[in-house]
């Protein structure tokens, strides 16, 4: 099986991410919470999975369009919107099928930790935004990543791979490691200015509800969440 192929157990992934420690009780609020009022907005989706995100963000009021590589994804994806937003598939390491100027705000919720290469998705977000647009996104981590991976130099930009159990499946996953000096710069080159740079708490509801999770991120990082403009 190749790595990262998400179609091979989006089921089993989808039911995860709605309710796991990670997603539900850390990752999503803490986007949410930095996108804010996004009524009357375009918004992009930028990989949007099952929809777990866009789902917020219509009922926020955004005018929504979803992207992802991932056909299972963009099809759990659209029974849960039914319809409310335009779902596409698309592949981040290539041109999007938009135009200049496209949206209001982009999304991209850990997506940015399986790409090669930062410039061509940051240059194709650049173009889709007007001056003053936002790109809010999380990613990992990297002192989460280089503790994990054991890797001796943490200011290369390498790849590592990992094996998730999902849906009684061995799934083979690869994601990128690029220190946080080379995320800065590739942000900055793109033309976007950091407004926020946020570690942010979980919810507190996880505290009850996943004691070890909540532990674990409240005391080591995890990801890392970028609020940025277009300048």
């Amino acid at each position: 099986m190749p790595e990262n192929d998400y179609d091979a157990f989006a089921a089993a992934y989808d039911a995860d991410n709605e309710v796991n420690a990670w997603n539900a009780y850390y990752e999503r609020p803490a986007i949410l919470s930095l996108v804010g009022d996004v009524a009357g907005l375009r918004v992009l989706d930028a990989g949007c999975g099952g929809g777990a995100h866009a789902a917020a963000l219509l009922d926020r009021g955004a005018i929504l369009t979803g992207i992802d590589l991932s056909a299972g994804l963009l099809q759990i994806a659209r029974r849960r919107l039914e319809g409310r937003a335009r779902l596409l598939l698309a592949d981040l390491n290539e041109p999007l099928p938009f135009e200049d100027g496209a949206f209001d705000l982009i999304t991209a919720s850990l997506v940015m930790h399986y790409l090669p290469d930062w410039s061509i998705p940051l240059l194709e977000f650049s173009r889709l935004l007007p001056q003053g647009g936002r790109l809010i996104f999380s990613t990992h981590h990297p002192f989460m990543d280089h503790h994990l991976t054991g890797k001796d130099n943490y200011f290369e930009t390498y790849s590592f791979d990992e094996t998730w159990q999902r849906g009684g499946k061995d799934i083979a996953m690869r994601f990128w490691h690029r220190p946080l000096h080379t995320m800065f710069d590739e942000i900055k080159s793109a033309g976007f200015q950091i407004d926020t740079l946020s570690e942010p708490q979980p919810d507190h509801r996880a505290r009850t509800l996943f004691p070890e999770a909540y532990q674990s991120l409240t005391t080591k990082p995890r990801f890392l969440f970028f609020s940025t403009v277009k300048a």
